[in-house]
């Protein structure tokens, strides 16, 4: 978590080494996708901002970089940086809409977001510079997981979330070897072919489990005898595959903090009997079937996480790995996870 103008940033700083026979630009084009703007890559949202806007958005971001002659490249991202064209200046700023968004909040998030140009210019009408502020970076210590996944491996299904990277960090710092898969065939696959797997975790995603297949996931989990840990759409897709079904929240709740109630179970071990977390879903578990027994609820008797009463299979509805769940709370169930979760 860094600190800049204005704003709050979680940041990931990512090192690896170049294969045989690639260099520097194969490394940028592999990762130049909507991460480098919107923060995470968003597939569903694009989808449904391309079939219902009728014109196309304008510019956001870009970057700046050069290509030196040894063969390294080096870029930097231009977000909310000053544009000057045919004397106007301008700069883009976004809000986030989400379902209880309120328009005068969203409005004034913008315009912070734009603030530092705001000042800039009107610092440059007065001559006077003494209101330009700086702010230092902080950092926020991760906490020690207490190598619970050392000697590990664990396969993250991808069902094209946001999260799902920030998640895999979360994985590795438990110690553990972590391999990130596409849903579908490809982890059917690993599941399968790559094993033995100490952990499958099933990702957060839009949309509902069937959508992404779970279920076939599972029965491949299940024929590899690989554990298994949901989240959000994990938990809903673990309830839909023993025989649960779904229902429909009156209201979303995407990002929103809560108060969890625990029950006890594998994953909470050593957690205290409530603690907040973050929620992102609509969808939840309406009725659990007789295989899963309860192990958290929010909100009186919404389903927050389940476990599997015979096999090493649990999930939680809400978010470990989000800023809004305390990290040591978060980190601590992973490692839960990868300590107790195991077929004899």
């Amino acid at each position: 978590i860094e600190m800049y103008s204005k704003l709050i940033h979680t940041v990931d700083h990512v090192e690896g080494y170049l294969r045989k026979g690639f260099d520097a630009l194969d490394a940028f084009l592999c990762h130049t996708w909507a991460v480098t703007v919107t923060g995470a890559p968003k597939p569903w949202a694009a989808r449904f901002i391309e079939k219902h806007e009728r014109s196309a958005r304008a510019w956001y971001g870009g970057a700046v970089g050069h290509v030196a002659f040894d063969g390294s490249l080096n870029t930097g991202l231009t977000l909310r940086t000053i544009h000057f064209a045919d004397g106007v200046a301008s700069v883009r700023a976004g809000a986030t809409l989400l379902y209880d968004s309120d328009p005068v909040a969203e409005e004034a998030e913008t315009e912070l977001k734009a603030s530092a140009m705001l000042q800039a210019l009107a610092v440059s009408a007065s001559g006077d510079g003494d209101g330009v502020e700086t702010e230092a970076a902080e950092s926020v210590d991760a906490f020690d997981a207490a190598a619970a996944g050392v000697g590990k491996r664990v396969l993250l299904v991808d069902h094209e979330d946001s999260f799902v990277h920030t998640l895999a960090n979360y994985l590795r710092q438990t110690g553990a070897d972590v391999r990130v898969s596409r849903f579908g065939d490809a982890a059917r696959l690993a599941i399968s072919d790559e094993g033995p797997w100490d952990l499958v975790v099933l990702s957060p995603g839009p949309g509902c489990p069937s959508d992404f297949d779970l279920s076939g996931t599972l029965d491949a989990c299940a024929a590899a005898k690989a554990p298994v840990f949901g989240v959000c759409l994990g938990l809903q897709g673990i309830v839909e595959h023993f025989g649960g079904t779904l229902g429909q929240l009156d209201t979303p709740v995407h990002g929103k903090p809560a108060t969890v109630s625990s029950k006890g179970g594998a994953t909470f071990d050593g957690l205290p009997a409530e603690f907040d977390v973050a929620r992102y879903h609509s969808l939840h578990a309406a009725d659990v079937p007789d295989g899963l027994k309860v192990t958290a609820t929010t909100d009186g008797d919404v389903v927050m996480a389940v476990e599997h009463s015979t096999l090493p299979i649990a999930a939680v509805q809400f978010h470990p790995e989000s800023i809004l769940t305390n990290p040591r709370h978060g980190l601590r169930m992973l490692a839960n996870c990868l300590r107790h979760l195991k077929y004899d």
